[in-house]
């Protein structure tokens, strides 16, 4: 079957956008693809630093005929409804069909060639790619992210003709910029592209890339007995940033080791894309840095890693420059002093106000966690003061770290540096949460103000928009509560609007691990807000409903609430506990005797907290409920207010445990 080959090839495209470029080519093309008819067998993209390219397999060379049938208007409709359906469907009033009362048009479409169906295929993506900033250039109104220079777009060997704005779709294409032969070369299908780019000093697939960024790396630092200090958001980068990416080895100036090696690799990251080494076995860095460059220069990189080691040695002096001044003495108190002409939000104050109500709020927290209120307090005050510090102006990135060295630099109590250090944390999935009690409540504290006061100015998330990463909050929240095992009741610092939502972030964080969601809403229902609670809750259901017992007791539970709901319907349900029933009704004298023997071990387990035990307890209803619901007919007039009773008392007894009305299955 026929194969599409297309390359959209352009100036340099950011790194940061190459990902969802290449997702959005493969999204868009399977769109038109389909609205043609058309499946390909297989569709892939690459996207690349100055190109993004798209190989279909298992095309047809035509479309095949189709029959479009269309719903028009019901007999009897306004004149102007007959006549716009008419204009739509291109007939006449006398080639429709009557169906039920209903006018159906039937139209009968030739198939067109394949390759005119690409060429608009690819005129709509070009005009119409989701690119989060592009520009125009020259005289032409075409948009994308940078010039786009050629189209190459082949289907079974063939060009495909077109013409977007002057630039005419063709089967060439080029490689390196600066590497080989800079001429254009032909390539009529996905293998010749791919070894045509490779023997001009291409790689197309951005994970080769990868590996061969990583696989030079390590062999450079096993030659000078190194380890490289592995960034999986850098090698990312980079991996865009070069076609043919050639690790490069230099070295920095051993008298910069002083400053801390946070300050060195995020020098060398964030301007100039460095990977850090280190010595293995050894804490802090090692006076190098690996660069990538497009190249594979004569003399090894020798030129190009001096040339590195300057322009970072001018970072690091300038950062050196912020770590002297900002450890001069009095700066904590100079720093407080210019927060209170930063703005945190227009509607909540400035950053001094924010720090009163952070410390406020850390004091409430400290006792609940074992922390010291009084040093509780004092980490709070201090810890957004590093940001008017010079190196947190230079790095954000570095905020609360920074005041972490600074405050040990300072002399305060090693405590409160390591809480200042550490109250950002968790920042993402992958970052640790703080242990220590005093980190554990300037942490809370911090998340907690976020959450409570946008919440109250009704800045709430709404679909994918978080400008105030409030989800990470919560989660961040959610983490250090369960991971340190904490019981804090949520109620004391948001309202209902709030606990919702970390009812939902809490979904999040159990779906991660595999929990369902509605286990999560059957605990919520119960008004607890406790989480490591709930979390114990769910747990325990979890493993529960897993068992045949618990999935049993489900399906039984639910039999009992259908029945109550449909008697509830007719009248008021009978209330009251249910009372004894006839010794010769073996099914309900079961029932009634289970529900009695189990309701103090019940009440035990859940008041120790041992949720699993109750779940224990509650399996032994499930033969009783099963023989009550096989074997008695509960609207039996007589004995209907009682069953009803006793159908109530098993709902009861369950709803101890969780809503079970609100779990699927």
């Amino acid at each position: 079957m026929p194969q599409l080959l297309l390359e959209l090839f352009s100036e340099e495209i950011p790194a940061r956008m190459q990902t969802q470029a290449a997702k959005d080519l493969e999204r868009m093309a399977r769109e038109h693809l389909a609205a043609a008819g058309f499946l390909p067998e297989a569709l892939k993209t690459f996207a690349g630093p100055r190109r993004l390219t798209l190989v279909a397999e298992g095309l047809p060379l035509a479309q095949a005929d189709r029959k479009e049938e269309l719903k028009g208007p019901r007999v009897g409709a306004p004149p102007q409804a007959m006549e716009g359906f008419l204009r739509k469907a291109g007939l006449t009033q006398d080639q429709l069909v009557e169906r039920d009362g209903v006018y159906m048009a039937f139209i009968e479409k030739k198939g067109r060639p394949t390759p005119e169906i690409i060429a608009e295929m690819v005129e709509a993506i070009i005009r119409g790619f989701p690119w989060p900033k592009s520009m125009i250039w020259g005289t032409k109104k075409l948009r994308w992210v940078r010039p786009l220079k050629r189209i190459l777009c082949v289907l079974d060997r063939e060009v495909v003709p077109f013409s977007i704005e002057g630039i005419e779709s063709g089967d060439v294409t080029e490689g390196h910029r600066f590497m080989g032969d800079a001429k254009p070369f032909v390539a009529k299908d996905f293998d010749e592209y791919v070894a045509g780019l490779e023997k001009h000093f291409v790689v197309l697939d951005v994970e080769e890339r990868k590996q061969r960024i990583l696989e030079g790396c390590k062999t450079l630092c096993f030659a000078r007995h190194l380890e490289l200090v592995e960034d999986q958001g850098l090698l990312d980068e980079v991996a865009g940033l070069a076609e043919w990416p050639t690790p490069v080895l230099g070295d920095m100036d051993p008298s910069f080791l002083d400053l801390p090696p946070e300050v060195i690799r995020t020098s060398m990251r964030t301007h100039q894309k460095y990977f850090a080494v280190k010595k293995p076995g050894e804490p802090g860095l090692a006076p190098h840095f690996i660069t990538i460059a497009n190249i594979e220069a004569a003399d090894g990189g020798k030129v190009i890693a001096a040339g590195n080691a300057k322009v970072l040695s001018a970072r690091l002096s300038d950062a050196r420059f912020f770590w002297d001044e900002d450890r001069k003495a009095g700066n904590f108190d100079a720093w407080l002093n210019k927060l209170d002409g930063v703005t945190f939000h227009a509607k909540l104050g400035t950053m001094a106000e924010r720090v009163e109500r952070i410390v406020a709020l850390a004091g409430e927290i400290a006792p609940l966690v074992g922390a010291d209120v009084e040093k509780a307090k004092e980490a709070a005050r201090l810890a957004k003061a590093d940001l008017a510090s010079g190196m947190v102006g230079e790095f954000p990135e570095l905020q609360g770290l920074m005041g972490g060295y600074y405050a040990r630099e300072a002399g305060l109590d090693p405590e409160i540096a390591a809480a200042i250090q550490d109250h950002y944390k968790p920042q993402g999935p992958s970052d640790a949460v703080p242990t220590a009690p005093l980190a554990i409540a300037v942490a809370l504290a911090d998340k907690l103000d976020t959450l409570v006061g946008f919440f109250a100015i009704d800045e709430k998330p709404t679909g994918s928009k978080d400008p105030y990463a409030l989800r990470r909050a919560a989660l961040g929240v959610i983490r250090i509560i369960l991971e340190n095992s904490l019981r804090l009741s949520l109620a004391k610092f948001g309202k209902d609007d709030l606990i919702a939502f970390f009812a939902d972030r809490l979904k999040v964080a159990l779906r991660d691990q595999g929990k369902r969601h509605d286990l999560v809403d059957a605990v919520f229902a119960l008004g607890d807000d406790d989480l490591a609670r709930i979390f114990a809750r769910v747990e325990a259901l979890d493993g529960f409903l897993k068992t045949d017992d618990g999935k049993n007791l489900l399906a039984g539970y639910k039999r009992a609430s259908n029945i109550l709901k449909a008697e509830e319907k007719k009248g008021p349900l009978p209330t009251g506990a249910p009372a004894e029933p006839a010794a010769d009704s073996a099914a309900e004298v079961g029932l009634y005797n289970a529900l009695r023997l189990l309701d103090k071990p019940l009440k035990d387990a859940l008041a120790k907290e041992d949720f699993t035990g109750a779940m224990t307890q509650l399996a032994e209803l499930r033969g009783p409920v099963d023989a009550y619901l096989d074997g008695v007919f509960v609207n039996e007039p007589e004995h209907r207010d009682n069953r009803l009773r006793t159908l109530a008392a098993v709902r009861d007894a369950m709803g101890q445990v969780a809503d079970f009305g609100l779990i699927a299955g």
